[in-house]
């Protein structure tokens, strides 16, 4: 009996914590489709705020930063074995570009 009132006691305590910090989320009249559409409705904006001003910039700092670090070392290679390899620089340019260019596009296919 000392065992179970040993582990009851924190169950029961955590039990009625979360009882009390629960908060139910009721779709009216049953209707959940509507209820995210809505809330999809009234964060789009924000998120296409953050995404604009945060991630692109961000992402587009780190693909060019690797782009140059990328070109930098193919130039080294070059110099040490005369054969410079475009394949590389290549890539992470179309990167760039297509990162700077995504904001002005994706909102009309994501349809915000």
């Amino acid at each position: 009996m000392k065992q179970v009132k040993r582990y009851l006691r924190p169950m029961v305590v955590l039990l009625l914590l979360t009882l009390i910090c629960a908060v139910p989320a009721f779709a009216a009249n049953g209707d959940v489709a509507g209820a995210v559409e809505q809330t999809w409705e009234d964060a789009a904006g924000q998120i296409k705020t953050v995404v604009d001003n945060v991630v692109f910039p961000a992402l587009s700092m780190i693909v060019g930063v690797a782009f140059f670090v990328k070109l930098t070392l193919t130039y080294f290679e070059y110099r040490k074995h005369g054969q410079f390899e475009w394949t590389g620089p290549a890539i992470l340019f179309v990167c760039l570009i297509f990162v700077l260019l995504a904001p002005n596009y994706i909102w009309s296919i994501v349809g915000i």
